[in-house]
């Protein structure tokens, strides 16, 4: 698995913006996929997460309502659909996959972790 996070880029405050997580070799589609963001300064956090049919999704407080995820079976991207974004939402954003088909917020229970891609929120 190797996965990728793209898409990012420098928006206004309340703009929106699609992230992208695609796995080169096409064997992610059993697997959860998580996003995690990490601001300068501060710890990875987790942003949210969904099952491997797309059935099932988990979002941190601080983006519920905001964020949304979707993916392409069998082997297609994950889209972290943001909305409304802000300035604390500035970081890294990081996609991981599961070796399991549901996974939480936990950063331990993933695996394979692609390159992040830079998002900066101008207020």
């Amino acid at each position: 698995v190797q996965l990728q996070a793209s898409g990012g880029g420098l928006v206004q405050a309340g703009d929106s913006l699609r992230l992208s997580c695609t796995d080169s070799r096409g064997t992610f589609s059993n697997n959860a996929v998580g996003w995690f963001r990490q601001a300068p300064g501060k710890e990875r956090e987790f942003v949210g997460s969904i099952s491997w049919n797309g059935g099932s999704t988990l979002f941190a407080e601080s983006v519920k309502g905001r964020f949304t995820l979707s993916r392409d079976r069998p082997k297609g991207p994950v889209y972290l659909q943001m909305s409304n974004l802000n300035a604390e939402d500035t970081g890294v954003y990081y996609c991981a996959s599961a070796r399991k088909s549901y996974s939480g917020s936990r950063s331990g229970d993933y695996v394979y972790w692609g390159q992040g891609t830079q998002v900066t929120v101008s207020s």
